[in-house]
């Protein structure tokens, strides 16, 4: 997203921070998806869903990292 041509609201659908945000509510889902066909245990994708969390300073340095 170019910033002079988007207002801040647009803008902030394109942020990093809502991206992952995004990223992890599908995961926490799939988790939990799996967890009711046994795949993995109930407890896992509970403790997913109350302590996942991410920080973009340091998805930011991994991804320096490994570039």
């Amino acid at each position: 997203m170019i910033p002079r041509y988007a207002r801040p609201e647009m803008s902030s659908i394109w942020s990093p921070e809502s991206k992952y945000a995004i990223w992890l509510e599908i995961e926490t889902l799939a988790c939990e998806a799996m967890a009711e066909l046994g795949e993995i245990p109930v407890e896992a994708a509970k403790a997913i869903r109350e302590r996942g969390a991410f920080e973009v300073d340091r998805i930011d340095e991994i991804e320096r990292e490994v570039k």
